[in-house]
């Protein structure tokens, strides 16, 4: 069941921060939610005013304490910059409101510490999408068997830079692309490949470069820095090696299986072997109805972790997936590739 008006238990919740980001992904989302949501929260008045007009809601704030005063909410979707998103946290989870909220979630990983240590029993889920999307639980369905696992590398290769004075970003806060972006396929290859105990940056004296990620399970992965991909253009790619086999995912929207095929050296004289059992498999969306798997919100993960939130909330669960110690764990990594410098950074 995917329809808002169709769930029979639905969450009281509020929006808050309704700028471009979050009226364009976060809220056409709900419509497909377990939610009814009661009131936006925005430091632009007028703009949730007309924004609460369309979605016929009623209440509007500018601050989350008067929101919390006067309604009662079981969630918050928080879609508000980074630098603001482990106060507003903190401050939603004191009022005993569960949070999701949009990635990156904060400027530190000391941050994220916090946001810990004012979870109580609070579910609290950060949108990391690309650890969400279906292109990449295929990918860890895939390497979790006997037959394909484990995983001994990979690479992604994805359009970033990380500046070259890592050290300076952080001592003076400054929100650069590798914060706001970089985070997207760092969050993919670690719920792929789990804890990340080393980080090696080498940067290209023409731009890009390569971040070597070595992970306590022994595997080693490559994050390609592809700086001067032309935007608009498909250019992300992941591709993993197991055990006689490798899986890719191109644009987010296809998995690619290759099982590997039998081949004699010096007598094959067909690419294709016979029978079913080899080859490659491909999962890709099909675009001639207008269903749901085929939507961006679904192919890019905003359903899956935002359903993924609210489940935890209804059933009493904590979160695994998205989970703040999921994003610690990316933002050490975060921070570990702005320290390296060309040295390898332990992860700790």
């Amino acid at each position: 069941m995917s329809y808002q008006r169709e769930f029979e238990k639905r969450l009281d919740v509020a929006v808050v921060g309704v700028g471009s980001h979050g009226y364009r992904n976060v809220l056409p989302t709900l419509t497909f939610l377990p939610i009814r949501l009661k009131a936006l929260c925005d430091i632009d008045i007028a703009r949730a005013r007309i924004t609460a007009e369309q979605y016929a809601v009623k209440a509007c704030y500018p601050s989350m304490a008067e929101m919390f005063r006067n309604e009662e909410l079981d969630a918050i979707f928080l879609c508000a910059p980074p630098r603001l998103h482990p106060e507003l946290t903190c401050e939603a989870l004191d009022a005993g409101v569960h949070v999701w909220l949009e990635k990156p979630p904060g400027m530190f990983a000391d941050e994220v510490r916090e946001m810990i240590r004012h979870r109580n029993d609070r579910v609290v889920v950060v949108g990391f999408k690309k650890a969400f999307m279906p292109a990449t639980q295929k990918i860890i369905e895939i390497f979790a068997t006997d037959q394909y696992g484990p995983l001994r590398t990979f690479l992604g290769v994805y359009p970033m830079t990380i500046p070259s004075d890592g050290k300076r970003v952080l001592r003076e806060k400054e929100h650069t692309n590798w914060l706001q972006n970089g985070v997207h396929p760092l969050s993919l290859l670690i719920a792929v490949g789990g804890k990340v105990s080393a980080v090696t940056v080498r940067l290209g004296q023409r731009g890009g470069g390569a971040c070597i990620l070595e992970y306590e399970s022994g595997a080693l992965g490559n994050l390609h820095l592809a700086d001067g991909a032309r935007n608009g253009q498909p250019s992300e790619l992941y591709q993993f090696f197991g055990d006689g086999c490798h899986a890719e995912i191109r644009n987010g929207t296809q998995v690619l299986l290759q099982r590997g095929v039998q081949l004699d050296y010096r007598e094959s004289t067909s690419f294709v072997a016979k029978g079913f059992d080899s080859g490659a498999v491909v999962w890709e969306p099909q675009h001639s109805f207008g269903t749901l798997e085929n939507k961006g919100l679904f192919i890019q993960g905003f359903y899956q972790e935002m359903r993924y939130f609210c489940d935890c909330i209804l059933e009493g669960k904590p979160a695994e997936q998205g989970s703040l110690e999921f994003a610690l764990e990316v933002m050490k990594v975060y921070e570990a590739g702005l320290r390296s410098e060309g040295d390898t950074v332990a992860v700790v």
